[in-house]
């Protein structure tokens, strides 16, 4: 069994290392783990295992931890089905990373175009900076995606940077190298 967690707070708390031995104490394992900063937040992100009491005995303890550090904590138990397996066993993982000026709508603009194409996004990192020389700030996306495989690649590789050309989005889309 699994369950996913998410884990929002004060850029002071430590709340990772509150956690972790709670995971271990009740004898689950992390299957996977991110963190990061968001401004003056820090979120986390996390994939425990074990089995039903294991878990049970886990999220008994997130309300004290989630009161006890002030910290916000969302569980969610994924669905274990066989569909959700084989989802992306055919598909080409992509990398495709983006820079442009930062406008409101680059971030909606891509994911739409991806979605539209059916195309799955496994994983997203985004940052707004200041460009070096200008005065104007970036927006810098990567993505993960995989791309199915009724889509042809050379067509899709044209009519994405065809997009980008017209959204003055300037963009790298690669397959992933294993």
């Amino acid at each position: 069994m699994q369950l996913a967690i998410t884990v929002l707070g004060n850029n002071q708390i430590n709340f990772i290392a509150e956690i972790l031995p709670v995971v271990r104490d009740c004898n689950c394992n992390i299957l996977e783990i991110r963190s990061s900063h968001l401004g003056q937040s820090a979120a986390a992100y996390l994939l425990i295992q074990g089995n039903w009491n294991q878990i049970a005995k886990f999220e008994n303890t997130l309300d004290n931890i989630q009161k006890r550090l002030e910290i916000k904590i969302h569980s969610l138990r994924p669905d274990q089905k066989d569909k959700d397996k084989d989802k992306g066993k055919d598909c080409v993982p992509y990398s495709l990373e983006t820079i442009s000026l930062d406008k409101n709508s680059v971030i909606e603009s891509i994911t739409s175009f991806l979605f539209d194409r059916d195309i799955d996004i496994e994983e997203i990192s985004g940052s707004s900076y200041q460009a070096p020389y200008i005065q104007t700030s970036v927006f810098s996306t990567k993505f993960i995606i995989l791309i199915p495989p009724q889509l042809h690649l050379l067509s899709l590789r044209e009519e994405f940077l065809d997009f980008c050309d017209q959204s003055n989005i300037d963009a790298i889309l690669e397959p992933i190298k294993r």
